[in-house]
């Protein structure tokens, strides 16, 4: 995790140890917002089954591809990060020479 004190020093980033917490709040909203939509399908069925069971269909695929994409989103974030710091690694092994 990150110290009180990382927040004035800027050799560290702290958006890596929190990008993690960001990604299940995420996965959270994705999940209730895709529950919402299935229990309004469910109750859309009673007036149009066919319509209903084509909203089903949608919310389901909704959750599944809300949770990849937002997986795709936090590990683009946490790559970027991650190449920002072997190119420090590489900056800092040119100047010991």
């Amino acid at each position: 995790m990150f110290d009180f004190q990382d927040l004035f020093q800027w050799d560290r980033f702290i958006t890596p140890t929190i990008i993690k917490t960001f990604y299940w709040l995420v996965i959270g909203l994705i999940v209730l917002f895709g529950l919402s939509g299935i229990f309004s399908a469910l109750a859309a069925m009673a007036i149009s089954p066919f319509g209903g069971f084509i909203l089903l269909l949608s919310s389901i695929a909704g959750i599944v591809v809300g949770v990849v994409f937002s997986r795709i989103a936090a590990e683009f974030i946490l790559i970027v990060f991650r190449i920002n710091e072997h190119l420090g690694a590489i900056r800092d092994q040119g100047q010991m020479r």
